[in-house]
């Protein structure tokens, strides 16, 4: 679409050029385009069209960005309109997590940086635990593709021309493991991923990575972790100290980190569970408890000066984050809120879940006044499932910082305007590589077969008992439709999206076979039926094997696309390690059929549910990291 845009556009200019480099629409003034008088103002968003003439009113810059995208959307089938908009958020945007070995290329947040200026999202933060550079801290980030200074101040300043600010999200208590492995960081540990309170050098490396972290970005904020800290004060300070109130150390610990970020004039922001697990009253309490002691003298020791986070990936009910977030003012302030666009966990995303939890909360945090909200997307256990696949989610929450109520219509139109994909439901539809035939409706527990039925072993089958019934019995089928469906999609995709269905174009063919090959081959086994052995261990397994290595090459591509080469290597070994095991189970299963071996151990074991308390709904089970999965021995 071809736009001639003039008036109040000095403040967004580079960013308009930035937008039409990428394609979104022409900025031309040839008589075919449309004029469209842009204007500064304070209060709603305003565009229309009318007599051919276009308007376009906003207060910031990000407010423009949003409403040139809406422009763009209507003027595609209408010749007359007028729509207003109401920002409900103040600070709206994802979190990028660059920590589970997956560090994005820049001009891939770039990239991220175009589509939510569209959407009308104003705010990025970056999760590094130690993806970043610290001066004469050589091992910090080593060989995990850490960011240069150069490459964040790049990052910032692409950002300013949208009026998106990035804040650096960094720990600076726990889910410090890759930092403290080395030996440099042995006097400064409690845990193995948590740091020791009250150590003078401990603040010494705090200063620095705070330093470091906030120095490439214009924003004074900056967010200091300090979540699912569960054993601080239980190892080695423990050791050095003798027991003492955790909710004190905690305090003692954020006041020491607090003096940092004054020094540096930053605003520093915290994760709030912390607080809510020392608190409870409850024995067992995990992260938000509601029956907590916010008695005046406890609230009255917790440091001041800093914003709370309060986040949810799963809860449904917006009365409870309503709750929730009314017991965060007890602290003197509304909180920031942190939901979650699911994809960790598994080889795809559950936007069935995402879906479900993130309506209810938004909904609660626009009736709390809640003016901040930002969505996680974390990559636990190797960033399996690609960043690029959370944009719907990210729809989703930029639409609940626009309007009162959200459908999926809505989003997908959005979505086609603000990032030219016609791919809204061909993303979300990814779930169904995990919300299979006997998971329920929105996989709220997210069942992840995808994940543990790759990588499973053939002959050890810890998940064999949750696929041999009925359930089981519909995975070939199923998998086989996901495998031609995303082949069609894929062919008629851009890239890099062409290269994420394709990944799953190959999972799914694996999946179609492998799903269910151990209940068979076991069975198989346990009838002695040799010459079928004989096949699968010829013909079925050699062909798996290569569709296995297929599927390394397109997913090492899609990665290689989208992430620094770091980190690549834990899924080469993952995919190495299950073509080297395909090929001891042809070997294993071939001694056996053919004579060399009397019996095959691992297949005279009885099958066990991986968890128990499956047994009625076996599918519904969600596997932990890939080590439980592929063994139940220790790999390391």
């Amino acid at each position: 679409m071809k736009l001639s845009l003039y008036g109040e556009i000095g403040q967004v200019e580079d960013g308009i050029r930035e937008l039409v480099h990428a394609g979104l629409f022409d900025w031309s003034e040839a008589g075919d385009s449309i004029p469209v008088a842009v204007i500064r103002r304070s209060g709603d968003i305003y565009i229309s069209l009318k007599d051919g003439q276009g308007r376009i009113e906003a207060a910031e810059p990000h407010h423009f960005y949003r409403a040139l995208g809406l422009f763009i959307e209507h003027a595609k089938t209408e010749q007359q309109f007028e729509v207003v908009e109401r920002p409900r958020f103040d600070f709206n945007g994802p979190m990028l997590d660059v920590s589970r070995n997956a560090v994005l290329k820049p001009a891939v947040v770039k990239q991220f940086i175009r589509y939510i200026a569209c959407m009308g999202l104003n705010g990025l933060m970056l999760y590094a635990e130690d993806t970043y550079e610290v001066p004469n801290r050589p091992y910090f980030g080593y060989m995990r593709g850490r960011y240069t200074v150069e490459e964040l101040k790049e990052l910032d300043d692409y950002a300013f021309l949208f009026g998106i600010e990035i804040i650096p999200c960094i720990q600076t208590l726990a889910h410090l493991a890759q930092a403290l492995k080395w030996p440099y960081a042995s006097a400064i540990k409690d845990h193995p991923d948590i740091l020791l309170v009250g150590e003078p050098q401990t603040y010494v490396f705090i200063e620095e990575m705070i330093a470091s972290a906030s120095a490439p970005f214009r924003s004074k904020r900056i967010h200091i972790g300090m979540d699912e800290a569960f054993g601080l004060g239980l190892g080695r300070y423990l050791e050095l100290n003798g027991y003492r109130d955790r909710f004190e150390i905690i305090n003692e610990h954020v006041s020491q980190v607090l003096e940092i970020t004054r020094k540096y004039d930053l605003k520093p922001i915290i994760w709030s569970d912390m607080y809510f697990h020392f608190l409870s009253n409850e024995k067992h309490a995990f992260h938000y408890s509601m029956n907590v002691d916010f008695s005046k003298e406890r609230l009255e020791q917790i440091p001041q000066d800093v914003q709370f986070v309060y986040w949810d990936y799963g809860n449904r009910d917006q009365a409870v984050h309503e709750r929730i977030l009314d017991k965060h003012k007890a602290f003197g302030s509304v909180p920031l809120f942190a939901g979650g666009i699911h994809l960790w966990g598994s080889m795809s995303p559950n936007y069935g879940k995402t879906w479900m939890s993130s309506h209810p909360a938004l909904l609660a945090c626009k009736s709390q006044g809640v003016r901040e909200v930002l969505a996680t997307a974390w990559g636990d256990n190797g960033q399996e499932t690609n960043h690029l696949v959370m944009l719907p989610g990210l729809q989703l929450f930029a639409e609940h910082g626009y309007s009162d109520e959200v459908d999926d219509d809505k989003l997908r139109r959005r979505f086609a305007a603000c990032t030219g994909l016609d791919l809204f439901d061909e993303l979300v539809g990814l779930k169904a590589m995990d919300e299979v035939p006997g998971i329920e409706q929105g996989n709220h527990f997210m069942a992840n077969p995808s994940k543990y039925l790759l990588w499973q072993d053939l002959l050890l089958g810890l998940f064999d008992k949750h696929v041999e019934g009925e359930d089981g019995s519909h995975l070939p089928a199923h998998y086989s439709s996901m495998a031609q469906q995303w082949r069609d999609i894929g062919s008629e995709s851009p890239s890099p999206f062409n290269e994420i269905f394709y990944v799953y174009e190959k999972l799914s063919e694996i999946l179609a076979v492998k799903s269910t090959l151990g209940v068979e081959i076991t069975a198989k086994y346990r009838n002695k039926d040799k010459g079928s052995l004989q096949e699968i261990a010829r013909k079925v397994l050699p062909n798996l094997h290569d569709q296995v290595n297929g599927l390394r090459q397109a997913h090492r591509k899609l990665w290689m696309l989208t992430y620094k080469p770091f980190g690549w290597e834990v899924l080469d070994i993952r995919y190495g390690g299950l073509m080297a095991r395909i090929s001891s189970a042809s070997e294993r299963i071939l001694d056996y059929a053919e004579g060399r071996e009397s019996v095959l151990e691992e297949l005279e074991c009885e099958r066990l549910l991986f968890e128990e308390g499956f047994a009625q709904r076996p599918l519904q089970l969600n596997a932990p990291g890939y080590s439980r999965i592929v063994s139940a021995s220790p790999l390391g």
